[in-house]
């Protein structure tokens, strides 16, 4: 679609409206531009072409659901409008998981719609589309972008009499929703609840900070039902955005004493929470008492948290992001597990699960995400049961599947975390960088061609290492000398003066991923869904990845602000 027709605008409408487009993982926008106008062209151009492409069944019905921003319940409405235009019937699922409605989903055969910004701020918003067979993938995004655009146009040719909206783009007679069907989230709670082995949390007191999240309710009875002892604590009735791959210190001291408060002179073996649409964990180990100035509270971050879960399911094949902590690519080396990186975005990670599923002869496939939302490609046994496949990303298996490793080891979480890999991680944003902004700051840094990660070694000779499993290729000396430039360039923002060693690796999959001869990696990349630009951090050290993050978010001079006004290669 052309900028121009993307801008365009209906007659009757007294504001020009700003599209909503694809992140990583759905639909995103801010509230005042997600208009009922704006919500109903998205998701009826997306059924249509699920109609077309097999996603979803003529006169099927629809799964919708939402989480607990203040704009959800208006932007449902607008959804269900378009889904009963679209000649299917509604399923109003309420106020739950996005993995939730994905699992009802692919078992009832149904397209779901999920109105969720997930961690973003709230005065965002977003929907998240899913078909009968589970995720949207980036490959059917081209596909709904044209039924989009054809529905607009539609929509945009009417006047203001005949169209169903006013020209603030607001319904004029906004539909009720059906009354809400407990079939989606019985579902999801049965899930867990027939997987694990019952009472097998007995003895275990846990934390659940609840904030604003979707599942809070669901977490909180799971691990009840499961023989936890649930603390609840933090339950806000404001929206209050948790972003898991952005725990900063504010939210460290906020879950510090949470934590403080529930002991109450007695033991407590974990926080666990989940981000706004509850597909992202949080799970934080209490830590024995000691040194008063160190925190009791030990936050281990998603990609981390997965490993944990890889092995609870004996994973044989794994899919991740670029992004995630090189922990699991020493680990899954370890256990001789394949390992395949994907771009971020639990899209990727899914798309790389399917193919795992359909070349390979692995039967236990799974995927995870930096963030900690952990998919399962495929049925397996879990001791004596068997939890099913959800391609889908999912916070409530690796927050049981953490508590069930620990207490099946008799082990505290702390202790169990010590057996990973000595590596650690930290990732920061700042805001206010729009996404072509930063997406043209790092293209500078891709060399045109097929090669995607390159090593350069103390000599200056580049190695191709793209294909996985073949034979590393030396690259033709003009294209060499142009991802030394690349390097050259780099090395002046990761620079000696930050404690920076030599540049041995750049990836250009997802951003750019930078690996230092020292054992450093340094990962810069544009939000998918946000004006952010994020930095990302591995270190032998949390010392030196928290230095990382803190160079790379310093104010005003720090790695990122410098890319933004830096010098490129011409």
């Amino acid at each position: 679609m052309s900028e121009a027709s993307s801008r365009a605008t209906a007659s009757f409408l007294d504001h020009t409206p700003n599209p909503l487009a694809f992140g990583t993982s759905g639909l995103r926008g801010l509230v005042k531009d997600i208009t009922d106008l704006e919500a109903y062209v998205n998701v009826k151009g997306a059924l249509a072409y699920l109609a077309g492409s097999g996603g979803l069944r003529p006169g099927s019905g629809v799964v919708i659901a939402g989480d607990l921003r203040p704009s959800t319940d208006r932007i449902m409405a607008a959804c269900a409008q378009a889904i009963v235009d679209s000649g299917c019937s509604v399923e109003n699922a309420g106020k739950i998981p996005t993995p939730a409605l994905v699992l009802h989903g692919i078992a009832t055969g149904r397209a779901g719609v999920m109105v969720s910004g997930s961690h973003i701020p709230f005065d965002r918003n977003g929907i998240k589309l899913s078909k009968s067979a589970g995720e949207i993938l980036k490959s059917d995004e081209p596909g709904i972008a044209r039924e989009v655009a054809r529905v607009r146009s539609e929509e945009y040719g009417r006047s203001l009499s005949e169209s169903a909206f006013d020209p603030s783009g607001m319904l004029k007679r906004a539909p009720a929703l059906p009354p809400v069907d407990l079939a989606a989230e019985d579902r999801y709670v049965r899930r867990y609840l027939e997987s694990f082995e019952p009472n097998g949390l007995a003895g275990m007191r846990v934390l659940v900070y609840e904030h604003s999240a979707v599942g809070r309710d669901v977490l909180g009875r799971i691990l009840r039902d499961l023989g936890a002892e649930v603390v609840p604590s933090g339950r806000a009735e404001t929206f209050i955005p948790i972003d898991t791959e952005n725990v900063t210190d504010e939210l460290l001291d906020r879950l510090e004493g949470l934590a403080a408060a529930g002991m109450n002179g007695r033991r407590l073996d974990a926080v666990v929470s989940t981000d706004g649409d509850s597909d992202r964990p949080l799970v934080a180990a209490i830590l024995p008492e000691g040194d008063p100035s160190r925190r009791r509270v030990r936050f281990l971050p998603g990609d981390l948290l997965g490993i944990v879960v890889a092995d609870y399911l004996r994973a044989d094949a794994v899919a991740v992001p670029i992004s995630a902590n090189d922990a699991v690519d020493r680990r899954m080396s370890d256990r001789g597990v394949l390992l395949r990186k994907t771009k971020i975005g639990s899209p990727y990670v899914v798309a790389a699960i399917d193919e795992l599923v359909r070349a390979t002869a692995h039967r236990r496939v799974v995927g995870w995400e930096a963030n900690g939302g952990f998919l399962v490609g495929t049925a397996m046994a879990l001791g004596s049961h068997t939890i099913a496949a959800l391609p889908t990303r999912d916070a409530l298996l690796p927050i049981l599947a953490n508590l069930f490793a620990a207490a099946e080891q008799r082990l505290s979480l702390a202790t169990l975390w010590s057996a990973l890999p000595r590596r650690y991680g930290r990732a920061g944003l700042i805001d206010g960088v729009p996404v072509p902004v930063s997406g043209a700051i790092l293209a500078q840094f891709v060399v045109p061609g097929d090669a995607i990660e390159v090593d350069i070694d103390d000599r200056g000779g580049v190695t191709d290492r793209t294909r996985s499993g073949g034979v590393p290729l030396l690259l033709p000396e003009a294209v060499a000398e142009r991802w030394r430039k690349r390097g050259e360039l780099l090395a002046r923002f990761f620079a000696p003066e930050f404690g920076f060693d030599r540049i041995a690796r750049i990836n250009v999959l997802d951003g750019v991923r930078v690996y230092f001869q020292n054992g450093d990696v340094a990962q810069v990349r544009p939000s998918g869904n946000a004006p952010q630009l994020r930095i990302y951090a591995n270190a032998d050290s949390q010392a030196r990845a928290d230095q990382i993050v803190e160079f790379g978010l310093r104010e005003p001079d720090g790695i990122l602000r410098r890319l933004g006004a830096g010098v490129f290669v011409k």
